[in-house]
């Protein structure tokens, strides 16, 4: 399977973390920075997993708890708690949030060609937010397709701080 996840090259470069057992990777062109994780300005009536917003280099930007996001238990702080902060691109315009990582462990390059598609069973959260899973030293790595998994909630986001621009 080729992913949206776009490069010159035969592979592409992910920043991989930790969701209680499970590992993730997102693509490192959408990692802005990684942060250790500090209490954040709660926002009244948003959405379950935005946490609230944080001061970023002057920017305030929304802290989304990522396992809530995608049904699992909410995340518990601990020494190793990251914030990774992602600049996610949509057709015309960019968002910037915070997702919050139990642990953030590497930038590792995938091979596109051992991307496999999301299987359709056999997971917790919803596989339409599944850019794919790559083996990985005998267990899986999901890809989360960062612009189906906030495609919904960007305007939503946006209107709780999320800083949003046109692309050109």
């Amino acid at each position: 399977m080729k992913t949206t996840q776009t490069s010159a090259g035969p592979e592409s470069q992910f920043v991989t973390f930790a969701l209680g057992n499970e590992v993730f990777a997102v693509p490192v062109t959408v990692v802005r920075e990684i942060l250790d994780h500090e209490d954040v300005f709660k926002i009244p009536h948003g959405p379950d997993y935005l946490m609230g917003l944080r001061d970023v280099r002057g920017q305030g930007v929304p802290i989304v708890d990522l396992r809530l996001r995608l049904g699992m238990p909410a995340m518990e702080k601990t020494a190793h708690t990251r914030v990774l902060v992602l600049d996610i691109p949509f057709t015309h315009r960019m968002l910037t949030i915070g997702l919050v990582a139990d642990k953030v462990f590497e930038v590792v390059p995938f091979r596109h060609e051992a991307i496999d598609a999301a299987p359709d069973i056999g997971v917790r959260w919803n596989s339409e937010y599944i850019e794919g899973v790559v083996r990985r030293d005998g267990d899986f790595v999901v890809i989360v397709n960062l612009a189906r998994l906030f495609s919904d909630n960007g305007a939503a986001l946006a209107s709780f701080g999320a800083k949003t621009r046109e692309i050109a």
